[in-house]
């Protein structure tokens, strides 16, 4: 991922802030995701994998301070160079490069930063989200469904604590080392004057309490993995691929912070006979050699199980496209419909008996100085050729 562009690759610009981030973050991989390309040709699929994992790399990166900040500085999120062609061939605050160095570096983020990094996300990282693939059948895409049931695991916070890992209020001490804060002010001289920076406490791990009795069910931890029934309402006209986020139905914050969300990853099943193309849909029909030279009226059945009739004219040929306005599918965000194409094409009938033979040759007699204009038009092609 060296040189990339990772702002460039969610598409943002370098301001933007972290909610802008994570909503860019949304879009690319929605758009990337591999469900997406589930039925698309093998080079497709490897290179929207590679894609999505170029915008999962990006996100990783603008979302971690002291990655974010050595990026913006250095344009690696592993800071400058060390040793090598066109690195730094020696560490000059002292020591062997690496240690000492990175030491500095990091002290130095952390001044612009004002914390550590990892203490000012523990108070407020958010839980984790969750991707649930949800099968739907081709009418629940098409006209919606309501009240739909999913079944799914999620970590919660523990009933039996209220996510605190403690026994009991009284096994809950404030920790006495950053009393409380869950990080320690650190200063360091360096040859720009002294730099005050923070860290993680390692007394109470950032959390500013010691538990001194951990509770049974969770065993300290404050979270507990829980099966989690709900109904959920899918709007007509989505489509395979799409994702719809639940907000807040994700697991739990480690902290204090937000519930993740459900991601809901949707997988429409093939209908044995309509075809989708967007907000249309298509389908053929097959009519007899008589109905395509006659005309007829045909019944055409449509996704919401009712029929439509469609007048087939005289001389129609083989491939014909016939449409049915307002019969496809909703269009997501306005109350509008797409349409309905019919291709009629002539089914020729195969295993005849020598007397129905027999009339197609009386037949063929009959129509040989009918309008051929097909024919007429390929022979006058011929004689120009010639």
């Amino acid at each position: 991922m060296a040189n990339k562009d990772y702002y460039e690759i969610l598409g943002i610009s370098r301001q933007a802030n972290a909610d802008e981030i994570k909503s860019a973050y949304r879009r690319m991989a929605k758009k990337y995701h591999p469900d997406v390309y589930a039925t698309a040709d093998e080079k497709t699929k490897k290179d929207a994998e590679a894609k999505f994992k170029e915008v999962q790399h990006a996100y990783d990166v603008l979302t971690d301070p002291q990655k974010k900040a050595a990026y913006d500085q250095f344009g690696s999120e592993d800071g400058p160079a060390m040793g090598g062609n066109g690195g730094f061939g020696f560490n000059p605050f002292g020591g062997a490069s690496g240690g000492g160095y990175d030491d500095f570096i990091n002290n130095i983020f952390s001044a612009f930063t004002g914390s550590s990094g990892r203490a000012s996300r523990r108070a407020e990282r958010d839980g984790d989200d969750i991707e649930y693939v949800l099968n739907l059948s081709f009418k629940e895409a098409v006209f919606g469904v309501r009240d739909k049931e999913i079944v799914f695991t999620r970590v919660e916070k523990c009933p039996t604590c209220g996510g605190s890992g403690a026994k009991d209020s009284s096994s809950i001490k404030v920790c006495t080392k950053c009393g409380g804060s869950g990080v320690l002010n650190v200063q360091q001289r360096t040859p720009f004057g002294v730099m005050q920076s923070q860290r993680v406490c390692d007394e109470c791990g950032g959390s500013g309490k010691i538990i001194t009795e951990k509770c049974k069910d969770c065993g300290g931890k404050g979270r507990v993995k829980k099966q989690r029934s709900i109904k959920v309402n899918i709007p007509a006209g989505v489509d395979n691929g799409q994702m719809l986020t639940i907000r807040g139905e994700g697991c739990a914050a480690p902290g204090r912070g937000n519930n993740g969300n459900l991601i809901l990853v949707l997988k429409v099943q093939k209908h044995p006979l309509f075809q989708r193309d967007g907000v249309n849909i298509t389908f053929d029909i097959p009519i007899t050699l008589t109905q395509a030279i006659l005309g007829d009226v045909i019944k055409v059945p449509t996704p919401d199980g009712k029929t439509v009739d469609l007048q087939i004219p005289e001389g129609t040929q083989s491939g014909t496209l016939k449409r049915i306005k307002g019969k496809g599918v909703k269009h997501l965000r306005k109350d509008a419909y797409g349409d309905l194409f019919v291709r009629l094409v002539v089914d020729i009938p195969s295993g005849l008996t020598s007397k129905q033979k027999s009339a197609l040759k009386d037949m063929d007699e009959i129509l040989a100085k009918a309008k051929y204009d097909k024919i007429e038009k390929y022979n006058k092609l011929v004689k120009d050729i010639k």
